[in-house]
């Protein structure tokens, strides 16, 4: 059930981020991402503490990204990492470059 939920959220062409409420990490990519110009359901938070199956759903991120912590940012179908990756590539200039390949801004 967590492995189908979170497949269901990650889809090419668009931003899922994997987040808890109260992760100050968590609230600073939401911040980062929410700053640009996303054309309209191409950007998703998902609150995994809003499911019963929280543990099984970080169990399953530790299986797909080698890491239980959140955020998880998944651009596409790729986990870039969390949030010192996004903001990483921020900082590069590379986030937008990927955002503009995958067609999410506008």
């Amino acid at each position: 059930m967590a492995q189908a939920f979170v497949n269901s959220k990650i889809q090419p062409g668009k931003v899922v981020v994997l987040i808890k409420p109260t992760c100050l990490y968590c609230r600073r990519a939401q911040e980062l991402l929410s700053q640009l110009p996303f054309k309209q359901g191409l950007l998703e938070f998902v609150d995994i503490t809003a499911h019963d199956d929280t543990n099984e759903i970080q169990d399953y991120l530790q299986q797909l990204t080698g890491t239980r912590m959140v955020p998880r940012v998944f651009i596409g179908k790729e986990c870039i990492g969390g949030c010192s990756d996004l903001v990483n590539m921020h900082e590069k200039g590379e986030l937008l470059t990927r955002l503009k390949q995958i067609g999410a801004l506008q």
